[in-house]
């Protein structure tokens, strides 16, 4: 008998009764899509990471057959790695079937399989609750366009497109969930924490109405407040409105103002670094001088201030909203908003949306910086007809900068950390390819027909560099997000090369 993982349906679907009892049957119906869609996830990692206990893969008539170290095979559908919607209804392991991902993995019985379907479970719970409260649109622009930024990142529902754990949120109560996650479409209460600034890292202006004497005034997420710092009823409240990033939130008609969140969301904990937001500064104007060399193709954000009490736990930083680079008429939005509109169903629109995206991306790589473009941190700026016609970055803090390349292009080499710094050509890749190519392009295209279209036109136009030959050639390069949630005591990115479907093509 196979040990079934914590029910989180059933825990999620008891304290929704009790906190939002309107919901339940729409969380209940929602559950069987939820599995599917994160069964999908964890197919595509099973099928194309390289997990230890994998021995073999066999393209099979009907589908994909996976040989197991123990000896069982599994048995599934014929996998897409850039697929976004849901098409793994289940699969054979065995002689068993399975439409839990999470008693899927289960069954397994691998190392750290435990921990992992735990999270699964979690994955699908929230996903059904997310897709059960999607608000109803706000007011909206004549032509049905949201009429504010923030509503643009609160229509990505469904979280990361390729990451099994897309929803999970440990940590995080039902009545949480809804008070914050930007799906929900809730205002956040922010707490305005006192820290002497004596004892803060501070870079760039911190603003001055966030001051109290020779205090700074820190924003607080309210879950940060109350479970990591203990201090949920103090401090003024500052009203915001919660973006993709959930610790990420838009002051209304002002800037956004990133917090500390000292738990769990996808894969990673998300607080703010003492040396990040040391750094701040300095990116911020590398950033400046960077746009100047893309000739209006790319802008990026600018972090107005930040400041570190001394830890990662209570920590804030201020940054321009993106809306700044968006004349009037335009809008601006994470490319991982345009999965919600018709523009990706034209394939001339999605061909030149990547040639927009490849373009930028790769004069920044040959330059000497490869940046973490995903569908959060990339953002597009739309004409009135809906024409992409440039693009906006955020957030710089994991972006890979090459002291070498830069000097041969006559850049200064800003003062980094040492972990933004490398000359391998390979990491350098990683990080943009993995980011844009099989994330971004690849979330906005929805599968691999549709995304080898999209590249392979945009690569018509590109000039020839190491680069470009290496995305067409090469395997292209993905994070191996579930292996690295199985690999608890490994730090650090690991990595997978996909299918290059642009390949003799």
């Amino acid at each position: 008998m196979v040990p079934r993982p914590p029910s989180a349906e059933t825990e999620i679907g008891d304290e929704l009764a009790a906190v939002r009892p309107a919901l339940a049957a729409r969380y209940a119906r929602a559950l069987p899509g939820a599995r599917a869609a994160v069964l999908t996830r964890l197919w595509r990692a099973l099928a194309y990471e390289p997990l230890p206990w994998v021995t073999g893969r066999e393209r099979v008539r009907d589908g994909l057959v996976l040989r197991l170290c123990d000896g069982r095979a599994l048995s599934g559908p014929a996998a897409d790695p850039y697929a976004t919607a849901a098409y793994v209804s289940e699969v054979r392991l065995g002689g068993a079937r399975y439409a839990d991902p999470a008693r899927l993995t289960a069954a397994l019985a691998v190392p750290h399989g435990e921990a992992f379907a735990a999270e699964l479970a979690h994955s699908v719970a929230s996903l059904a609750l997310s897709r059960a409260s999607r608000p109803a649109p706000a007011e909206h622009h004549p032509n049905g366009w949201p009429a504010t930024d923030w509503e643009w990142e609160q229509r990505v529902v469904d979280g990361h497109p390729f990451h099994p754990n897309c929803r999970s949120r440990p940590g995080f109560s039902v009545a949480e969930q809804l008070a914050y996650g930007p799906e929900h479409g809730p205002l956040v209460e922010l707490r305005l924490l006192p820290a002497p600034e004596s004892e803060c890292v501070v870079s760039g202006v911190w603003p001055d109405e966030f001051r109290a004497g020779r205090d700074l005034l820190v924003p607080v997420h309210p879950w940060q407040a109350r479970h990591v710092l203990k201090r949920a009823g103090e401090g003024a409240g500052l009203v915001a409105h919660p973006l993709m990033s959930l610790r990420t939130l838009a002051l209304p008609h002002g800037p956004h103002v990133k917090t500390a969140l000292s738990a769990r969301l996808t894969s990673s904990v998300r607080d703010i670094s003492v040396g990040s937001v040391a750094a701040s500064a300095a990116l911020s104007d590398f950033a400046g001088e960077l746009a100047a060399r893309t000739d209006g193709l790319l802008c990026f954000t600018r972090t107005l201030g930040a400041a570190a009490a001394g830890t990662p736990d209570l920590a804030a930083l201020w940054r321009e909203s993106p809306r700044a680079y968006a004349e009037p008429g335009e809008q601006v939005l994470p490319v991982a908003a345009l999965a919600t509109t018709a523009w990706p169903d034209s394939p001339a629109w999605t061909a030149r949306f990547a040639r927009l995206a490849l373009t930028a991306g790769l004069r920044l790589l040959e330059l000497g910086v490869a940046l973490e473009a995903h569908g959060q941190n990339l953002l597009v700026v739309l004409s009135a007809s809906g024409a992409p016609l440039r693009l906006v970055y955020r957030d710089l803090a994991d972006i890979r900068v090459s002291p070498a390349r830069l000097r041969r292009h006559g850049v200064p080499v800003p003062e980094l950390p040492e972990r933004n710094l490398t000359d391998d050509p390979v990491a350098l890749r990683r990080k943009l390819f993995g980011s844009l190519v099989a994330g971004a392009l690849a979330g906005t295209a929805g599968s691999g027909p549709a995304l080898r279209a999209a590249v392979a036109t945009a690569l018509e136009d590109l000039p020839d560099s190491p680069d470009v030959r290496a995305l067409r050639e090469e395997p292209w390069p993905a994070k191996a997000l579930t292996l690295m949630r199985l690999s608890p005591g490994r730090a650090g990115d690991l990595w997978t090369g996909l299918p290059n479907p642009v390949r003799g093509g």
